[in-house]
């Protein structure tokens, strides 16, 4: 195992020659010129096979063999070999100039059929060509039985055996793994590979170019590719299976020969193949068909499709093509518009319950510093998970929902909430009670560390939801690498989220008086604050009737503290308007509370059951049904009965996933906008690997994400959703994805 650690990181190190294909491709020999392969000899009872290997190739010894069908071969005889320390295969036996084997057989018939295997190496340039196989015919002295065999048996057979497999997968002929063909249609070349199983295409090495003639020749339309972690060029784009191309030709007035470039490789073997070309010839004739109108509407669709991207695509797009400052400037722009979003808006009572506890210690400066310090740990930490999604497709955020990190930290904010009441002398036994004291102290602000750790919490389990600059960030790291690029947009980005925390902040420091017996008044409203973060954070991981009963409680007790219950008598202004707020508070606890008797799901509709009679079925049906999923399988099996389909990404954690859920999916235009259309949902609340692969076959890095397929089986990418869409919008977007 150690010897393999050892020889990986030159194995890649030998493999990135690959990185520059054009060049390669026009120094390398090809496989025939560069092994030259003569015509077998028999002497002596013997067969030899010889190759003329061209200066700076070398063939590897392990990887040669002879066998035949209709032969028995003795052990297989090698000439002398040259051992060398190689990039590839480390310390391994080469031929150089020259190579030959031989073996003994025994046979009856005057001829036979030879099959001959080798692979070797450019050395100048670093390529190494795929295993080859040649089949040679033989001609045999008659009657020629020799006893040189002597030693030939179940151990010899063995060999060959092991020296034809050589542990190594069979490799494809480069034309077989990846069949290229064209045809013309409606004024452009549509070009196909049909690329065999386990084999892949790169992306980025599919290239077009004239090589005579005037035809002019528009951009290459690829269809959407999948990422892969390949071991050769790190995170790059590939494609599997069946894809097309079209190629439009503008004009042509004599022939024209066009050239089509690309490269794959075998990712079972993890073989690469040479740079392959391929040429079309063209005639005027050809094209006569695509009249100028038809051309016109081809540069015309050309230029839409290039414009008729997803939001997140499109957002991708500008980090592509733009300059750094306009890159941060934007971002920057994208995180104040997030800054009040569900995913943010409760760190704000975070950030706000911290400074304020700092009681008689506050001061605008004090308030802040904790405040930067706050909103950099947040941000610091936004940003190194979100480069992290990017270059490696794990979501780190996701990770953290996990019940019992939730759980924790909805804890934690009950403890601080019950400490700003001052409870614990008067429930909890000293002991218990100085430990906790303590534990709140520190994280209400007593210590810099304290608050920056509450940051880095908050960014990781509070706000983990998808957002499209988030999601465009990672798609421009994922495809580029450009991780530098992608986490300074995403550290604007957070940095905007973080400005109206600044500013709450510092002015806590600024408003607020040092001194008085209201404070208290005030550490109890930042209270029942945490009490509702610690409620909106387990509503992901307990039933909904839990936490409306949670909340229908928060409100009813918070209203008898605002004095509900209690006559106004002479009371001051003050007191009746807090009585005011407190009747308001408990009504709607109770609505809660009767809606839940009622089987209410939803705290913001409580009282919607009684519609229709009192009965629920009205607000089952105000809700779209969606059918389960799970895997690619799964889904594929939806796209093969070639109806239009909707796939909803949807998890128990995602904040707003539960606001399409309740706000969005009941409207009666989305409800009109998805009619005929098959709904399925995958639940990727476990984020297993399951999950994290149908995910990553979209490109997705977690919920709310919601996908629409024709009925062919083909996504409308320009139409993916990316985080929280109101009714209207949505509705706008499902009409035009279905058209």
């Amino acid at each position: 195992m150690r010897l393999i650690q050892h020889l990986i990181p030159l194995l890649f190190g030998s493999l990135l020659a690959f990185a520059a294909p054009a060049i390669q491709a026009d120094e390398l020999l090809d496989v025939d010129e560069a092994f030259q392969l003569q015509t077998p000899s028999v002497n002596n009872g013997k067969l030899s096979v010889t190759w003329i290997i061209a200066d700076d190739y070398k063939l590897y010894k392990d990887k040669m063999s002879i066998t035949s069908n209709d032969l028995q071969l003795g052990e297989t005889i090698y000439s002398p070999a040259k051992e060398v320390d190689d990039a590839l295969f480390g310390k391994t036996e080469v031929y150089q100039h020259q190579a030959t084997l031989s073996a003994p057989y025994q046979a009856q018939q005057t001829s036979a059929t030879l099959t001959v295997k080798y692979q070797g190496c450019a050395d100048k340039i670093g390529v190494c060509y795929p295993p080859q196989t040649r089949e040679l015919k033989v001609d045999l002295p008659a009657n020629t039985s020799t006893g040189t065999a002597a030693g030939f048996g179940s151990l010899s057979e063995l060999n060959d055996l092991l020296s034809a497999n050589n542990d190594e997968p069979e490799l494809l002929e480069a034309d077989d793994a990846f069949k290229f063909s064209t045809q013309i249609n409606n004024g452009q070349i549509v070009a196909k590979w049909d690329i065999a199983q386990d084999y892949h295409l790169y992306q980025d090495k599919i290239k077009v170019k004239l090589l005579e003639g005037d035809a002019g020749v528009g951009s290459l339309q690829l269809p959407p590719a999948e990422t892969i972690d390949d071991p050769l060029f790190g995170k790059t784009k590939v494609y599997h299976g069946m894809i097309q191309a079209g190629l439009p030709i503008e004009a042509i007035s004599q022939p024209s020969t066009i050239e089509f470039e690309f490269q794959g490789c075998s990712a079972s073997a993890g073989v690469c193949y040479p740079p392959m070309r391929k040429t079309v010839t063209l005639n005027p004739d050809q094209l006569q068909a695509a009249s100028s109108d038809s051309a016109s509407r081809l540069a015309t669709a050309t230029v839409e499709n290039k414009a008729d991207l997803s939001e997140t695509d499109q957002i991708a797009d500008t980090l592509k093509n733009s300059s750094v400052w306009i890159v941060i400037a934007t971002f920057f722009i994208f995180g104040l518009l997030l800054a009040f979003t569900p995913c943010v808006f409760p760190m704000i009572p975070i950030l706000s319950s911290i400074i304020v506890g700092q009681g008689d210690q506050l001061t605008t400066r004090r308030a802040f510093v904790m405040s930067l310090v706050y909103v950099l740990a947040m941000s610091v930490t936004y940003t190194v998970a979100g480069v992290l999604a990017g270059v490696f497709g794990e979501n780190l955020q996701a990770a953290f929902q996990n019940p019992w990190i939730i759980g924790s930290f909805s804890v934690i904010f009950l403890l601080l909430a019950l400490s700003m009441f001052g409870f614990y002398e008067l429930q909890l036994p000293n002991s218990l009670q100085t430990k906790l004291t303590s534990l709140s102290n520190k994280q209400q602000g007593g210590t810099l560390t304290g608050v920056a750790i509450m940051g880095f919490l908050s960014a990781l389990i509070v706000g983990p939801c998808v957002a499209p600059p988030l999601a465009g960030a990672l798609i421009y790291i994922g495809q580029t690498g450009d991780a530098l690029l992608g986490g300074t947009a995403l550290f604007a980005m957070s940095m905007g989220m973080g400005l109206p925390l600044l500013l709450l902040g510092t002015s806590a420091g600024k408003l607020l008086p040092h001194a008085g017996g209201w404070m208290d008044g005030v550490k109890a409203v930042f209270g029942v604050m945490l009490i509702g973060v610690a409620i909106w954070m387990a509503e992901r991981i307990v039933p909904a009737e839990v936490t409306m009963l949670a909340w229908a409680l928060l409100f009813i007790i918070s209203a008898v503290y605002l004095g509900a219950f209690e006559s106004t008598g002479e009371k001051s202004g003050w007191f009746k308007l807090f009585k005011g707020f407190g009747i308001a508070l408990a009504l709607y606890g109770s609505m809660i509370l009767v809606g839940l008797l009622a089987g209410s799901h939803s705290m913001f509709q409580p009282l919607k059951v009684f519609q229709g009679g009192g009965s629920s079925l009205q607000q089952q049906s105000e809700h779209l049904n969606f059918k389960t999923i799970k895997s690619i399988e799964d889904l594929e099996n939806e796209l093969a009965k070639g109806q239009p389909v909707m796939l909803d990404f949807y998890a128990d954690w995602c904040v707003s996933c539960k606001e399409m859920e309740a706000l969005t999916f009941t409207a009666p235009q989305v409800h009109a906008a998805l009619e005929g259309v098959t709904l399925i949902q995958a639940d990727v609340t476990a984020n297993d690997a399951i999950d994290k692969a149908l995910m990553k076959k979209f490109g997705l890095i977690g919920p709310p994400a919601i996908l629409f397929f024709n009925s062919s089986g083909e996504e409308q990418k320009a139409q993916r959703v990316i985080g929280f869409k109101n009714a209207d919008t949505f509705s706008a977007i499902a009409q035009k994805a279905f058209e």
